[in-house]
Order: structure tokens, then sequence, then C-alpha cells
């Protein structure tokens, strides 16, 4: 497998240099342009390399399959799926990817900002990556490997099957999708299209790392109307919304339940967005937890402080909305583990020793295994995501390669019988 790392290398420098940043709070899908130029790129090269039913749908999902090379009679069809866009959190345009040669320890300076520095506080992972290579952006704008290092494990992935049919395995789907950032990544991926029984993204961090476990997820929208009024007449008449949303803000929990306060199974309140005027001001909260009535109660708190402000000013108006976002695979996979446990000795042919942790966060895997077809999410080797420090080890990269190949002979020896999602 060390022979692709080139491949990957290559891939991975010409995907991160597309700006495929995708945007909040627009009507379009995908959101932002540059997704599309590299969906069309995909889509072209897998053609090229001799995929079958390579097809770009009109919502930007690239599919795409590898035939089976083993009888396929009672194995399941296995999906891979890694997302083109990059988060909206840090600048994503004009990037400069740089590769670090054999890594010898020490901070990494990154030229293009002094004081972009990685060290082993903020990255302890680097201790363990003497000798391999590590990529990183300059210092100005994120590296784009969450999830572009997913992108080329798995086009990678695509043309080493492609060209060697020795390697025996079930029929095998592709799919890229777009915007998973802004939480709307298989919104309109259909199922029937994909075609799988079983799936896995590849959009982990640490070498080793398997996710069945997951945050659920809500969203609480607030909304405050205030009384509008020009503020030379405003004197016992406005009543001021951004006020009342800082008001509101400061009611929100501060020393605890809160990102920067929390770790490992506890869950959050993040106030996350503010933007309006003195008319009307609109929040955006992130409620997490991994437990469904812990998220609850965190929606009911923050009903709860909405109906103090109304009635601490009867004249405005409150509204709270909440919007449900993804559940915790673990309540669908645990009923069948088949999938984890194949990835696991997966990542134990591959050299390493499988990492299961909950993660504090979701993916698109979250709301396909809600919706019926088992995803759990496989490492691709990134870390530090959506900021300046963001990078990647090329190595991890390909290890992640070799254990989605012996994860496909895994399933092509012990898949025969599983169903997983069947449609309907």
């Amino acid at each position: 497998m060390v022979t692709s790392l080139s491949d990957i290398e290559q891939r991975f420098i010409r995907y991160v240099q597309i700006d495929t940043q995708s945007k909040e709070n627009v009507a379009e899908f995908p959101s932002s342009a540059g997704q599309w130029e590299l969906l069309r790129l995909l889509a072209d090269e897998l053609g090229k390399l001799g995929a079958q039913d390579v097809t770009l749908t009109q919502w930007g999902y690239v599919l795409a399959t590898i035939p089976a090379t083993v009888a396929t009679r009672d194995l399941p069809t296995v999906a891979f799926l890694a997302h083109v866009d990059t988060a909206p959190d840090y600048p994503g345009a004009n990037v400069r990817p740089i590769v670090h040669r054999n890594y010898r320890g020490g901070p990494i300076a990154l030229p293009d900002d002094s004081t972009q520095v990685l060290t082993y506080k903020n990255a302890p992972e680097l201790r363990d990556k003497i000798g391999e290579d590590i990529i990183t952006a300059s210092g100005t704008t994120l590296l784009g490997a969450d999830d572009k290092a997913g992108v080329a494990v798995l086009m990678t992935l695509a043309a080493h099957l492609l060209a060697d049919p020795s390697v025996p395995h079930p029929t095998i789907r592709i799919c890229f999708t777009p915007d998973e950032e802004t939480g709307r990544g298989v919104d309109y991926l259909s199922l029937e299209e994909l075609g799988a029984n079983v799936a896995y993204t590849l959009d982990g961090e640490e070498a080793g790392e398997i996710v069945y476990e997951t945050f659920c997820a809500d969203r609480a929208i607030v909304t405050i109307t205030g009384v509008a009024i020009h503020p030379g007449n405003a004197k016992g008449r406005m009543v001021n919304a951004l006020r009342l949303a800082a008001r509101f803000a400061e009611m929100l929990p501060r020393d605890h339940d809160t990102p920067e306060t929390t770790e490992g199974r506890e869950g959050y309140i993040h106030l996350h967005d503010i933007h309006g005027n003195a008319a009307q001001v609109q929040l955006r909260i992130l409620l997490r937890d991994f437990e469904e009535e812990a998220l609850h109660a965190r929606a009911r708190l923050v009903r709860a402080l909405c109906e103090q402000i109304q009635r601490m000013e009867p004249r405005a108006r409150v509204e709270c909305v909440i919007e449900r976002q993804y559940r915790n695979m673990r309540y669908w996979l645990e009923k069948d583990m088949r999938p984890v446990r194949l990835a696991e000795e997966a990542i134990r042919r591959a050299g390493l020793q499988p990492i299961s942790v909950p993660t504090r966060g979701g993916t698109d895997g979250s709301r396909l295994t809600e919706r019926g077809l088992p995803t759990p999410n496989l490492f691709v080797g990134t870390h530090n995501p959506h900021g300046p420090l963001e990078w990647v080890s090329l190595q991890d990269m390909g290890r992640a390669l070799e254990t989605c190949v012996h994860l496909v002979q895994l399933w092509a020896e012990h898949g025969r019988g599983y169903r997983g999602w069947q449609g309907g």
C-alpha cells in the first residue's frame, strides 16, 4: 500500500486548492460554486478510472459503482462516502498546502502567519508522527483535510480496486457529498440511488479510529421581536431587541454545559450565532448530548429562558423553534454490530489498534444510520479541523486506504446474510 502514498498525496494537494467552502443560510444546494467544480472533477476522474454507473445528480452527489470480484449471492453492497466541502468557520480560499517531509519533531511554523505554530501543546498527536510527512496549510487558511483527506483516500481506493480485480470484494458504491459542514450533507441523498446495505463515511481523525457513537443534536432558533421606533421619539415606547437578546445570552449557562467547559460524554448548550438589529434579533443555539432525554432537557431549559424574557418584557415577542438535526448512531448500530466489528478487524489487519470513542459531534453517517443505512465513521488522520492549524499525516491517509482495502475483503469473507438497509 506504500506505493499508493504518492497517488494519495497528488490527489489531496490538487483537491485542497479548490475552494469548496460551504455557506450557511443559503437556499442553493450545494451552497457554493467551488463544490460543483470539485464534484465535476471527481465524476470525470471516476469515469476515466473505469468505474461504472458514474452519476452527478442534480443535488451534487457523485455516485459510482465498483463491480464485485466475487459471487454476490447473499452479500451486501458496501458504500463509502466522503464530503467535498470545507467548514465556513475560517477562510478556505487560496489554500497553499505545504508538505513537511520526514518530520523530525518540534514546532512547525506556518510561513504566512508567524503566530501560527504547531507544537506538542496544540497538536499532541505530532509526538507519534516522527519520520512521517506532515501536510499543513500556510497559516492563513484552512487546509481542508476535513474532508478532502477522505476524498483523496476514497478516490485512491476506487483506483486501486478497479486496477486490481484480484482483490476479493462485493459490489462497492462510491459517494461524494456536498455541504456536510452546514448539516445538510445528506438532505437530498436518496438511499435508493445510493443502493447500499451498509456504508462508511471517511471523515475521522486519529489513526485507528472507528466512530459508532455520536451526539444527539438539535438546534434552537430564538427570535426576539422588539418595538421599533425612531430613537429620537423612543422614550417609553421602544423595546430594543438587542438588549433583550443580550440579557437572554447572559442567562444561558456560562461556567458549565458549554463547549469550552465540557468534555467526554458531557453535553452542552452553545450559542453560536446572533444577528439582527434593535427591531429583531435571531439567536441560533446548538443543543448536544449523547442521550436523547438529556437533549430534550436542554431544549426545555432554552424554552423556559425564552418564557422568562417574555414575562420580563410583554411588549416584545419571543419565539423559540427547536429543529431536529441528528441522533446518536449507537441507537441503531448496537442492534447489529457487524459493520463495526468488521471495521475493527480491518484496522487490526492494517497494523493498528482500533479506537472507539464517542465523538463530540455528528457525521453524515448519523443521519444515514437513523434513516436505516448503518454508517459508522472511519479515520483519515485529520487533526485540528476548522482552523489554520489543521494538519494531516500522509502516512495516516495511507493507513486509512489500507484499512478500507482490508474492510472490503472482510465483507466478502463474512458478509453473507447481512441485510442492513433493504429499502422502504
